[in-house]
Parts: C-alpha cells; sequence; structure tokens
C-alpha cells in the first residue's frame, strides 16, 4: 500500500469577547439569534454539549471560517458557533469559492478544541469525515431525503451537492490548538452560477417546498455535538460505519488524480481508520489522503 499524497437558556444576546477592540469588524455588528432559531436550539439544547451555547448571528460576513478562527486566537470556548446569513467571501477546499447569497442555505463555523488521542489522529480529516455522518443524518432525520457522503467532504443528493465541509486547524509549536469546523448547507432553490448550476441542490429544490432554517441548524448542531462526542471519547470505529453507510458509491465508483507520472485511475473502495480514501489502482491499493480528486 502507498501514500498520496434542565435546558439551558439561548441568549438573547451574542457573547462577545472581553478583547473587543481586537474583534472582526462583522462581530461589532452582530445581532440577537432570531427567535425561531433560539426555539429550535432550546428544543435540542441537550444534545448539543458546548455547541452553539455561545452564538454570534451575523447579517453579512466574508468568512465564518475566519470569523470563528479570530475568535479561537483570542481565546474563544470551545462550542463558539458563528452563522452568517450571507458571506461575501466563502470558501470551500482549495480556496474554492461556496456560493453563499442572502438566505440561501447555512454558513455556519464552530470552534472546536480536539484533545487526547484525536488531537494526535489527524483531527481535521476525522471531524470532517464525522461532520459529513452528521450532515447527512440531520438531512435525512428532518426531511426524508437520501443525502449521501461523498469522499472527502461532500454531502449529495442524486449525485449533486447539498453541504459541505472546511475543517481549518491550528497549531503552536507542534500542538494543536483549534480547529474551526465550517459548514455551508444549500437551504433555498436559488440562481447558481452556470459553472455549478449542475452539479448542486438545495433542499427546497429536492422537496419542493421551503426548508425551515432553524429546525435544520437545530438538528445539525446537535448531530455534529453527537458525533464530535464520539471522536473524543475514541468511538472512531462507529464514525468509519456509519460514514461507510452514508458513502456515496463507495466500492462501485471510480476516482482519478494527476500525479508526476500522469494521470492516475481506480475504484474507490473504502477509507482507512484516519480518513484516508483507498483505491484499488490494477493489483494494488492506493491510498489517497489530500489533492484533487476527479469522481467519474
Amino acid at each position: 500500500m502507498s501514500c498520496r499524497a434542565a435546558r439551558s437558556r439561548i441568549p438573547r444576546r451574542p457573547w462577545i469577547s472581553a478583547l473587543k477592540s481586537n474583534l472582526p469588524d462583522a462581530l461589532r455588528h452582530s445581532h440577537e439569534v432570531p427567535d425561531d432559531v433560539r426555539r429550535a436550539l432550546a428544543r435540542v439544547r441537550e444534545r448539543c454539549g458546548a455547541i452553539s451555547r455561545r452564538i454570534h448571528w451575523l447579517t453579512t460576513t466574508g468568512s465564518t471560517n475566519d470569523v470563528a478562527a479570530h475568535l479561537a486566537e483570542l481565546g474563544a470556548e470551545e462550542g463558539t458557533t458563528v452563522v452568517a446569513e450571507s458571506q461575501t467571501a466563502g470558501r470551500g477546499r482549495h480556496g474554492r469559492t461556496w456560493f453563499s447569497p442572502p438566505g440561501a442555505g447555512l454558513y455556519v463555523s464552530v470552534v472546536l478544541r480536539p484533545a487526547g488521542e484525536l488531537a494526535r489522529r489527524n483531527p481535521a480529516a476525522l471531524l470532517t469525515l464525522a461532520s459529513g455522518v452528521a450532515v447527512a443524518e440531520a438531512v435525512r432525520t428532518v426531511t426524508g431525503l437520501p443525502a449521501e457522503i461523498k469522499w472527502p467532504n461532500d454531502v449529495v443528493i442524486n449525485r449533486r451537492k447539498l453541504a459541505g465541509i472546511l475543517a481549518e486547524g491550528a497549531s503552536q509549536g507542534g500542538t494543536l490548538q483549534h480547529v474551526v469546523l465550517g459548514l455551508g448547507v444549500n437551504l433555498q432553490a436559488t440562481a447558481y452560477p452556470a459553472e455549478i448550476a449542475l452539479r448542486v441542490t438545495s433542499i427546497e429544490a429536492e422537496t419542493s417546498r421551503p426548508s425551515d432554517r432553524a429546525l435544520m441548524l437545530a438538528e445539525i448542531l446537535a448531530a455534529v455535538s453527537e458525533r464530535y462526542a464520539d471522536l473524543r471519547a475514541g468511538r472512531f470505529d462507529a464514525i468509519l460505519s456509519a460514514w461507510r453507510r452514508l458513502a456515496w458509491a463507495l466500492g462501485a465508483a471510480f476516482v482519478e488524480w494527476d500525479s508526476p507520472d500522469g494521470v492516475i485511475r481506480g475504484r474507490a473502495e473504502d477509507i482507512d481508520e484516519h480518513g484516508a480514501l483507498l483505491v484499488r489502482v490494477g493489483g494494488r491499493i492506493e491510498r489517497v489522503v489530500a489533492g484533487e480528486i476527479r469522481w467519474m
């Protein structure tokens, strides 16, 4: 095998760091969590743990991941959550733009501080797997849609992208300080840019009815918290088993990627305990851990 590369109240005012003068400009204009969201979160409070206890609700920002990373650097506690109604510079893997128009989706980032074995095991990759499971499970619970996971970080319905996950870690002196977990979910049918229009979908497009933003956000955050608890407790096998159960075309689809020796193509067969994709190429298994792959 080779390697390639009693429920607590949701605060009406968002938490603001004591170091207010150092906060991103967007946070100086944060406002109250909408009432329907507060009510939905209150119903799942016991499932959410630390996640969403402190929420910054923004009308718009460049990137929720950037805001959450800034907060993490200022010492924000684990579970601090940033939600924006739109993003002007939302991004996915490899710096791709995440289309984030007002009111069309969920744009959420959560500050996490993995420790112990999880921090030593490639936490960003494992959090990506666990969050993919959580988002797919939440979509299935709320809508009944057959959401599936496509390695490494997409949730799809009928082969079209519904949601994406971006986990970004920061270390100091070789020690993990935090991971910002970004989630983008398409809720409402909208006019997507031509270059992505045929490859994406939304809850509204799949159900032919408006999506309940508050309910979806609450269920996703609760599911992420539960799957994060699995990781923290060392229940890695539970995450891997759930991921395989929800995986799109695993064992059947072919992928290809560029290498110094040319294009390599093989069948995506499995993932390993670290979240790498295992691809059968002829008589050998290639372990893909990063970089660009193209699903066939």
